[in-house]
């Protein structure tokens, strides 16, 4: 069966990964990106989140609460969790510097699985996606996992923005402005 579910995957689905793969890699090393860069996966997997929830649930009076409550408790736990000294803002270049981290590839890695797992369970048992443990499940899982992803974003703007506001200074001594 493990056989038949592993060939039945459309090839997309094997490409994405080794994107997420090579996504998570790459985090896992210190690198300087533009700002604009840091914005990317965490938008990308909000959408694959929002549209895996949609699709096999539809939005409903029980999936976007749910889902927007695991979301803001996934950003809550980003807040209080995400190493702030994980980040070193360059306003004068327009980037950041991420020091190296497991985390993103543990949170794609996650979404990516649960996503996987979700299609393969409905496919082999779509009344699932009427019983509300299992659909209160995976919109914990999918509302958490972005939310994470939203919050350690918005700590690097933040990150960002204070540099940019203590900059200015330095920025003048430059000759920058």
């Amino acid at each position: 069966m493990l056989r038949q579910i592993i060939l039945n995957t459309p090839p997309w689905v094997w490409a994405l990964l080794a994107f997420l793969i090579y996504r998570g890699l790459l985090a896992s090393t210190d690198r300087s990106i533009a700002l604009r860069q840091t914005l990317i996966m965490p938008l990308v997997m909000l959408v694959l989140s929002v549209q895996s929830t949609v699709a096999a649930f539809g939005l409903s009076a029980a999936t976007a609460p749910l889902w927007l409550l695991c979301f803001a408790i996934g950003s809550a736990a980003a807040w209080l969790l995400f190493d702030r000294n994980s980040v070193a803002a360059q306003p004068q270049r327009g980037s950041v510097v991420l020091y190296g981290s497991w985390q993103p590839m543990l949170l794609m890695m996650g979404i990516f699985l649960t996503k996987y797992a979700v299609g393969v369970l409905l496919a082999l048992q779509p009344a699932y996606a009427q019983q509300m443990p299992f659909v209160a499940g995976v919109c914990a899982l999918y509302g958490s996992f972005s939310g994470i992803f939203i919050g350690r974003m918005a700590l690097i703007l933040l990150a960002y923005r204070q540099a940019q506001a203590a900059a200015p200074d330095s920025a003048v001594a430059l000759g920058l402005q």
